[in-house]
């Protein structure tokens, strides 16, 4: 029987498993219930498809999206791996040979919708086949402290308690904070020994926040403009701006098409197929978008309006860059985002204790947007973990001059004092302005010392107090109504015994999507990519599928001549030599002797 490592080698073309794989995977071979938390694009597919090439029976995957199935099967195929999906888009004709596939040991992962699984009649099908594991994708939709919460997910154990051969149950999920993961564990019955927790580092991706003064869509249209080429997704949290933003790039000259659940299923079908295929380079999207993506050349990911917390910002910004490739992922914050969540979140009629994890989350938000740290330790610090400053994120790499605004923060924290720690940060940054609301009348705030202190807009004010906050000058006390109190290092600088410094703002850059390549490799590579993309027309799947990007500089950078060449490219196995590996080298071969159109 082949070893874990010899099919990583075999059917995937790795030599090297990633951080926490190779202990998943032998602690489900060992028929333990296991919990792998590992970051978007760290791998978590093989954590199941390896055990379910080893062990007898068939592997249930438990997926949320059609789409994110269709690619997972497409993928395997691709790697000579023989995998079904059962869901509402199955003809009703192939569900019985498919099953029958599973029973005759022809099709090893079988991918189900958590709806399904449940089903009192799949129950009775499902008590034909020898299950010996159940891996659970995008596991954090179990637990109600998760950002994605699903109410079918909560079925699950019941329902792979009730399958006769009792299979091990493998959790996975790129997003989880340590109160989620102790849900997810006590929902499935996980020890949490068995918890396999990586780091939430993405060392690939360089994290940015903007503060846009030039107006969101300018920054949007320079930033694509200096990305030309290039595959990226961008965010927005309603229909109407990502309509109006998508004919916005259009009307600039930008190629983008935009994607929500407001638009039909066929019209949404064709423009994912668009961008999996590279025929459009840029979505334009709700959160509708990107679950069920698995393109692993996304060299960006931008948010035009501010995540309503970190775990769905994690989760979407982790879309950029699967291939380990330099990527980028920014978040260009509005405070007035964070306003209309927090009204939502007071709209909601669910329990306080639920909103008052809301109202945290957001806060988060604010606190990533404004921190000065490193944006990587920010994130990866939210999910309960350290690492050391990633060294290229805004914060990072930002050389801009430090403002000291020392005198600023002091008639700030000043307000705060003088309103006794009792209100919230739209009243500091009107008392501190000067405004003549109604409100500030009925408290007599214009009698205080520091009215009006500072010569800024109420929106400069309230993004220097959240600067403040998120510096912990200052603290918020309370959940749906949050007041601003002075913390001890505020005390300091009221007191004269401290100063603080802040940057401006920073333009956008193309430095850290690109690949250390000479002029002649560059043209390799864009030579491979058409052939890559001929292949993939040919076989009607996504180029990525065929090879990723690492892959392609993977073959720039060692030009194979030979099959046992081409079998170190990293990302090629033996189903993929077989198919394509002749072709890629004639090309490669044809490029070094001058021989190419």
């Amino acid at each position: 029987m082949a070893t874990p490592t010899e099919i990583l080698h075999t059917n995937f073309g790795f030599d090297h498993f990633r951080d926490g794989q190779e202990q998943v995977i032998k602690q489900v071979l060992e028929g333990h219930n296991t919990l792998a938390v590992m970051p978007t694009g760290g791998g978590k597919s093989l954590c199941y498809q390896i055990p379910a090439l080893i062990n007898p029976g068939v592997t249930i995957v438990v997926s949320p999206l059609l789409s994110l199935m269709k690619d997972q099967v497409d993928s395997l195929r691709q790697n000579g791996i023989a995998a079904a999906a059962l869901n509402s888009a199955t003809p009703r004709e192939e569900v019985n040979p498919i099953l029958r596939s599973a029973y005759n040991g022809e099709i090893k992962l079988l991918y189900v919708t958590p709806e399904r699984l449940a089903m009192d009649y799949f129950q009775y099908q499902l008590g034909f086949l020898n299950i010996n594991l159940v891996a659970i994708d995008e596991a954090h939709c179990i637990s109600q402290w998760g950002h994605d919460f699903r109410p079918a997910y909560r079925q699950l154990n019941d329902a792979i308690q009730r399958l006769k051969t009792h299979p091990a149950i493998l959790a996975l999920t790129a997003t989880a904070t340590p109160q989620v993961q102790q849900d997810i564990g006590d929902q499935l019955g996980i020890p949490e020994d068995n918890f396999v927790i990586t780091s939430f580092a993405r060392p690939n991706i360089s994290f940015a926040v903007a503060h846009p003064h030039q107006g969101t869509r300018q920054y949007i249209l320079k930033y694509l403009t200096a990305h030309q080429g290039e595959a990226g997704i961008i965010y927005a949290n309603t229909r109407k701006r990502v309509e109006s933003l998508t004919a916005f790039l259009n009307e600039h000259g930008i190629q983008a098409a935009m994607y929500h659940a407001g638009m039909t299923a066929e019209d949404r079908a064709q423009v994912q197929d668009d961008f999996q295929f590279d025929r459009v380079p840029v979505i334009v999207a709700t959160n509708a978008f990107g679950m069920g993506i698995d393109k692993s050349n996304v060299r960006f990911v931008l948010h035009a309006t501010s995540a309503k917390n970190l775990e769905s910002y994690y989760q979407e910004a982790g879309r950029a860059g699967r291939d380990g490739l330099p990527s980028e992922a920014v978040m260009l914050y509005h405070a007035n985002d964070i306003q209309q969540y927090r009204w939502f979140i007071d709209q909601s009629t669910a329990d306080d204790e639920y909103r008052e994890v809301q109202y945290e989350k957001l806060q988060a938000v604010t606190a990533y947007a404004n921190t000065p740290r490193c944006l990587q330790q920010q994130i990866v610090s939210y999910f309960g973990q350290e690492c050391e400053p990633c060294g290229h994120c805004s914060n990072c790499t930002d050389d801009r001059q430090l403002e000291d605004i020392t005198a600023m923060a002091q008639a700030v924290i000043a307000v705060v004092k003088e309103l006794h720690g009792r209100f919230g940060k739209s009243l500091v940054a009107k008392v501190v302005t000067g405004s003549h609301d109604q409100r500030i009348n009925q408290l007599h705030a214009d009698q205080l010392e520091h009215y009006g202190a500072l010569k800024l807009s109420q929106q400069a004010a309230g993004a220097l107090v959240d600067y403040l906050l998120a510096t912990g000058y200052l603290e918020l006390d309370g959940g749906q109504y949050p007041v601003v109190k002075v913390a001890k290092p505020g005390w300091r600088v009221l007191d004269g015994e401290a100063t603080v410094q802040r940057r401006s703002e920073p333009q956008p850059t193309r430095s850290s999507t690109t690949v250390d390549e000479t002029p002649e490799q560059a043209a390799l590579f864009e030579l491979l990519r058409k052939q890559r993309r001929k292949l993939a027309d040919d076989q009607g799947v996504p180029p990525f599928m065929i090879f990723s990007d690492r892959t392609l500089h993977d073959m720039v950078r060692l030009q194979p001549q030979t099959p046992a060449d081409f079998l170190t490219v990293n990302g090629v196995g033996q189903a993929k030599l077989k198919k394509y590996g002749q072709i890629m080298m004639d090309e490669i071969g044809a490029y070094l002797s001058g021989n190419t159109d």
